[in-house]
This record gives C-alpha cells, structure tokens and sequence, in this order.
C-alpha cells in the first residue's frame, strides 16, 4: 500500500492534454452527416410510429419500453432506488437532434432523449441545434473532475480545532489507501480545510469513474472519519458526515470551480444562419444577451444562464440520472461577442455537471434505452453523457436568446404550450 499513487498534492486547475487537442484539431465533422429527425405530426401516432421507425433502422436500436411495447415487471432491480413502491410515474419522452460534436469525449451526431411536460421545449431546443449544426460543430472539452463530501467537526475551542488539522494533514496518504479500500473506482485527489472559530470542515474531493459518484464518496469519507476518529488523539465534540459545504443538490458560489465534471463549450454562428433558422440578427442576439446578463447579476443569480436547467432536468429524467442535482449542474456562465463577417461566437462553462452512466437509475428499461440512444450505457461513458449535456444547454440557450430577441418567445408559448 505504501506504493499505491496518490493525486492529492496534484495542481487543482482547468488543463487540456495535448492529445485532446490533437483529436479536436483532426476532427473531419462531415464526416458525422446525420439524417434529421422526423419531426412532421408531433402528437400523433403516426408521428411516434415515424420516429420509433427512423431510430429503429438509423440507429438499429429498439426502444421497446419507450414506446410502450414492453412494461416494467424486474421489481427486484427497484432495491437501491426506491422504498414503498407502487408504480412508475410516466412522463412524455422526446427526441432532438442531431446534434452534432467535436469534443473530448464526445464526437459525433447525436439524437438527444428528453422527458418533460413543457411545451416549446423540444422544439426551442431542436432549432438550436439546428443553428448549431448548420454552422459546424459544437467544440466540448472537459477540464476539470470532482466530487466532494464535507465532513464537519465541533471542537471545545480553536486550539483543539488547530491541533486536528495539523494531525489530519499529516495522514492525507492514509486517506488515499482508505479510499481504494472503501471503492473500486473512487480516488482521493484533494484534501482541504476550512476553519471558523471551533468548527473545522473537511472537504474531501474524489474522482468516481463513471458513476455520479455521491453515494460512492459518502462510504469513502465515512471510512476516513472512522479512522480519523479512532486515531487522533483530538476528539470532537460532535461531528457529522456533511455540513452542507459541498454544495450537493443546490446552486452555491462555491460551486464555480468543479462539482463533477467542468466542461466548457462554443460555437461561431454565421450570420446567415442566424437569420434564416434563429430568425433575428447579430445585433439582436448579442443585445439580448447583454441584457440577460445584466439583469442576472442584478438579482444576485449564480451563473448567467437563462434556463440550462430546463434542458437538464429533461435530459436527466431520461437517461436515469439523479434529477436534484440540477441544482448544482445548471450553474452556467455564457459568453458572447458580435466578431468578423457579423458572425457571433458564443460560448458556455458549466463546472457542476455531475452525470453518471453506471449505478443509479441508468439501468431502468427507458433509461437505459436513452444512454443507448446516446452511446452513453455503461462504463467508461460519462466524460460522453457530460459533453452532450452542455452542448445542449448551449443550444437551448441560443435559442431562447433567439426568441427573447426577436419577439418570438411568447408566440411559441402560446402555440406550443406554457
């Protein structure tokens, strides 16, 4: 075990390897050609009948359960996910697309499963892609991993408290040999304290391979904490497993470094196509934006996103991914400038997204059919499932920005839904 490699003292900062840039760099996106998605008869039978048709022998996949033709009877697979049973809650499942990436880990067309009960959404969204693909692809590169648990300890006074941390960074080795011991895929890379007054928070980042990763991290700082508690000759007074720090499941100011994955994505949108398929212009769009980001830092928002939660919240429902952690995942910041031929460059950074594609509810009938519909079921798929969700919020936030600019925002509600 004294051998085992430890990444705690590794630099905590945004890094691209210079194969991810070889493989974005050599990218051919014709070669990613992708047929449209049916999207004549919206509601109809006939409609789902064409879209099921079109997936079937485009992508040789069988969305049986999707589509009704197979129902849920494995109850035993509910252990671990639910308690107290009764049935399943059937929300309407659409698709976009293609959308069309050159990212780290992601390369390719992709027909992106979505469940809400929002009209225009869809439809808000496929227009952005839209757009997007008609200018080339959208750029994704992921910079950053992480998933944190913050243990929290009360001391009799600060001295104590001085003492504990002194101690506890002095066995952070120990700490990486606990995690392999506790986790298969879990590894320990930062340790960090936080001290106000007698209470000291500890702040434990890990990497969780292809999982989302909280459960995984909750057992790995538990064993930490036993440890800690049986040898350190300070004793707390009380402690529990998390103090609310690690922004689990909710929008913070801490959470703009890394909350699972950090992912950032752009795309130059040339004018003509912002006019013919956006239906505004540069000037507009770019106008718009301002504004929005303004009014954001106004009323004291986390981010400059105008709805990436919308996005997620349906693309996570989906493929089976914990939907409370749109909280944190949609923290987004965007930018956008007017550059040469009147073509706009935009951009998104998204620090939270925290996807899994093993464990949870991604092997549930539907969802595992939607991570397979994506190319994103199984191990060694997340860094994937990750770049394909910000690129969507990409698109979904050029066209609201569309909409809100050219005053089509309200028409679409009332002719689509709310």
């Amino acid at each position: 075990m004294k051998n085992l490699t430890s990444n705690i003292s590794r630099p905590k900062y945004d890094y691209i390897d210079s194969s991810v840039l070889d493989k974005l760099e050599s990218y051919n996106h014709q070669l990613s050609k992708a047929e449209k998605i049916p999207d004549q008869d919206p509601y109809s039978i006939n409609g789902q009948k064409l879209r099921l048709n079109f997936i079937r022998s485009t992508l040789n996949l069988d969305m049986d359960f999707i589509s009704g033709q197979k129902v849920f009877n494995n109850n035993e697979s509910l252990k671990g996910n639910i308690e107290n049973y009764i049935g399943m809650s059937q929300i309407p499942t659409g698709i976009v697309g293609p959308l069309v990436l050159n990212g780290s880990a992601a390369q390719g067309a992709f027909y992106i499963p979505l469940a809400t009960t929002e009209g225009a959404l869809l439809a808000s969204y496929n227009r952005g892609a839209k757009a997007c693909r008609e200018c080339g692809p959208i750029t994704v590169i992921t910079l950053q991993e992480g998933v944190q648990r913050t243990p929290t300890f009360k001391f009799k006074n600060l001295i104590d408290a001085g003492k504990f941390s002194t101690w506890v960074m002095d066995h952070t080795e120990t700490f990486s040999v606990l995690t392999r011991e506790s986790s298969n895929y879990a590894i320990l890379n930062d340790v960090n304290v936080n001290i106000e007054g007698n209470i000291l928070i500890l702040k434990l980042e890990y990497t969780s391979g292809d999982a989302s990763g909280q459960n995984m991290v909750t057992i790995c700082s538990d064993k930490i904490c036993q440890f800690i508690l049986e040898n350190c000759p300070i004793k707390p007074v009380f402690w529990t497993i998390e103090g609310n720090f690690s922004g689990d499941k909710k929008i913070s100011p801490l959470n703009t470094r890394v909350r699972g994955k950090k992912v950032t994505a752009e795309i130059v949108l040339k004018e003509e196509i912002i006019r013919s398929v956006l239906k505004t212009t540069p000037a507009l769009l770019y106008e718009q934006w301002k504004i929005c980001v303004s009014g954001a830092k106004k009323a004291g928002v986390v981010g400059s996103g105008m709805h990436p939660s919308n996005g997620l919240a349906a693309l996570f429902i989906a493929c089976g991914q914990d939907v409370a952690c749109t909280g944190e995942a949609s923290v987004a910041v965007t930018r956008m400038e007017i550059i040469e031929n009147n073509d706009i460059y935009f951009a998104i950074t998204m620090s939270n997204m925290i996807v899994g594609t093993v464990g949870g509810g991604t092997s549930f009938p539907t969802q595992k059919e939607c991570l397979e519909l994506l190319g994103c079921y199984g191990a060694g798929k997340s860094g994937k499932l990750a770049e394909i969700a910000i690129a969507l919020c990409l698109t979904g936030e050029l066209s609201i920005f569309a909409a809100m600019s050219s005053g089509q925002f309200t028409a679409a509600h009332q002719k689509l839904g709310r």
